[in-house]
């Protein structure tokens, strides 16, 4: 019962977050103005960027506070969950995995003719080039809440009643659909599903938050600096072959 009351208070905090951008409605007009009186190109991205930031910040702290007061709460999974290293190992083979299944995903939909590229990922980067402390929601924040609601209350709450397979598919569906990209809901669905198994097979949310943080780091880290990263693997790979000659 205690943890059904957490779970409830997590969802709550979230829903409060994911509708809070509704508060800055009736002020937007006034600092649209002050925002392009002092140079800022474009004061809607800012203003989205610094609020996605402060709003994910303070649910997320929220929310581990009240996870902290139920000391059962992370222990829903039954069996014996895995030991530090390996839980971290799980994490880290996670990121892998989500980047295949992804990779097999974007071929699916390319025979369907839908075109790559996430205009929620592109809005998402325009927002943390506007305002750097956006990436913690993405990389930190993001991965810690999106875990707890459809993994831990999602998933551990199907999984008694049903089985892994549909307990996976519905948290996993739940995912694609909350992020409003239908055109790609496979790439959300499918690491969604991979994000599940690896919290089934360690019984640690931690895991799949680590695979997560690593997909959006990973993410942001190409959009960022894909084309240096490319071209230090080019001169590189050219500095061997003149080694190796």
């Amino acid at each position: 019962m205690k943890q059904q009351k957490t779970g409830i208070y997590i969802l709550i905090v979230y829903c409060i977050m994911q509708l809070s951008g509704a508060l800055l409605v009736p002020i937007l007009p006034s600092l649209y103005k002050l925002l392009e009186t002092r140079g800022v190109e474009n004061p809607a991205i800012f203003i989205s960027g610094w609020w996605v930031f402060l709003s994910m910040g303070i649910a997320t702290l929220i929310t581990l506070l009240i996870i902290r007061k139920d000391n059962t709460y992370l222990k829903a999974l039954k069996g014996k969950p895995s030991p530090t290293l390996q839980t971290i190992g799980w994490g880290i083979a996670g990121f892998f995995l989500v980047f295949v299944g992804q990779g097999i995903a974007a071929s699916i939909e390319l025979r369907f003719g839908v075109d790559p590229g996430s205009e929620n990922t592109t809005q998402f980067i325009e927002i943390a080039h506007a305002v750097p402390l956006a990436i913690f929601s993405i990389v930190i924040f993001a991965p810690i809440l999106e875990e707890l609601i459809f993994r831990r209350i999602i998933f551990g709450t199907l999984l008694p009643k049903t089985n892994f397979f549909v307990a996976a598919s519905v948290s996993a569906i739940v995912f694609g659909i909350i992020h409003f990209d239908f055109t790609h809901i496979l790439l959300y669905a499918v690491s969604g599903f991979i994000f599940a198994f690896i919290y089934y097979k360690t019984k640690r949310i931690i895991a799949s938050i680590i695979s997560h943080m690593l997909l959006n780091g990973f993410v942001v880290l190409v959009q960022f600096y894909g084309e240096d990263i490319q071209q230090f693997f080019e001169s590189y790979s050219n500095m061997q072959l003149i080694f190796f000659h």
